[in-house]
């Protein structure tokens, strides 16, 4: 499903112009990413939590010469489906 088709199901559920369910999609992917980026994680009870996933820096080794080089450590969002997701 794209974004378009998601944005156009909100609307026909919310009996609402698209315009107004494509602000309302933006608006929870901007809180969500701030809240993110801030280190909170965003919970809904029964469908999942988004939080931030810490990775340790470590060496890596290029598959096609075989050297060896440092990979930084990173962060990235991550998703845990709760009880209401689980078992689909």
């Amino acid at each position: 499903m794209t974004k378009a088709e998601f944005v156009a199901k909100i609307a026909a559920e919310l009996e609402v112009p698209k315009t107004v369910a494509a602000e309302t999609v933006e608006a929870f992917l901007k809180v969500t990413t701030d809240l993110l980026r801030a280190g909170d994680k965003v919970t809904f009870p029964g469908f999942g939590t988004f939080s931030v996933s810490s990775r340790a820096a470590r060496t890596g080794r290029n598959p096609q010469t075989g050297k060896e080089l440092q990979i930084a450590a990173s962060k990235s969002g991550a998703f845990k489906a709760g009880s209401g997701l689980k078992g689909l």
